[in-house]
């Protein structure tokens, strides 16, 4: 592992709902300058870590360290206010204001000045492909635009850690590889580090530096893409058994 002055961090974290751990001494680490991937299948407890991370949930145990701080306790606006940010499996847009409305109030969350706010929003609807939906209300986006607008507010509070849940839902496979330049573009320009959940492996595999694997709520397997690919138990209950075969042919 990193240092943890230098990383987000889950430390041994357990979730427990009604007596169901939906997570059991999960740790992970999200370093400086990488995309880490997080996949397994539904229910593995992907979600719940993220809002652990993120603040919008507390582990029964265990710690949250962003940057060598205990953060276990703080609500996720403290969070974002000192660098941490996500997007959501369903659009949080504010859907009566405009694109470039959406992005600005989340830059003016954080202390940016009105006239910083409508740099920031020029920059990254243009990066994620909005410029031309600027002024059209969030409401009427697809929904894979929808998705991008999730990632344009993140990026607008000018983050060190951004945590993306299923960003390319909905997404046409063909524009996954454009959404992947997007993701390289938030760890080397916006000198962020990912975490990335989605359930295309091809843009996992793609664009992740580190894959870690729930299952059950807990941590089956961490490595490399090519590991990750290579480890015929993950391959078999996640990426399905062709995949498997096509490896091995």
């Amino acid at each position: 592992m990193g240092s943890p002055a230098s990383s987000l961090r889950a430390s041994s974290v357990s979730r427990s709902f009604e007596g169901v751990e939906a997570l059991r001494d999960v740790s992970l680490e999200l370093r400086p300058g990488e995309v880490l991937g997080l996949i397994g299948p539904n229910g593995a407890g992907k979600s719940t870590l993220v809002n652990v991370l993120s603040g919008f949930d507390r582990p029964t145990r265990g710690r949250v360290l962003l940057e060598g701080r205990d953060v276990t306790r703080w609500r996720a606006s403290r969070r974002g206010r000192h660098g941490l940010a996500r997007t959501f499996q369903h659009s949080h847009a504010f859907r009566a204001l405009s694109v470039r409305e959406n992005v600005e109030v989340s830059a003016l969350g954080v202390g940016a000045s009105p006239r910083e706010a409508a740099r920031r929003a020029r920059e990254l609807l243009e990066l994620l492909g909005l410029a031309g939906y600027a002024d059209a209300p969030a409401a009427a986006l697809a929904h894979g635009d929808e998705r991008r607008l999730g990632v344009a507010r993140a990026l607008a509070t000018e983050p060190r850690y951004v945590l993306l849940d299923e960003p390319a839902a909905g997404l046409p496979e063909a524009e996954v590889p454009g959404f992947a330049a997007v993701v390289r573009s938030v760890r080397d320009e916006h000198t962020a580090a990912v975490l990335l959940i989605d359930h295309n492996m091809a843009l996992i595999m793609d664009v992740c530096d580190r894959i870690q694997v729930l299952d059950q709520g807990e941590t089956l397997a961490e490595g490399t893409p090519d590991e990750i690919r290579a480890n015929l138990d993950v391959a078999a209950a996640y990426l399905g058994e062709s995949a498997v075969a096509e490896e091995e042919s």
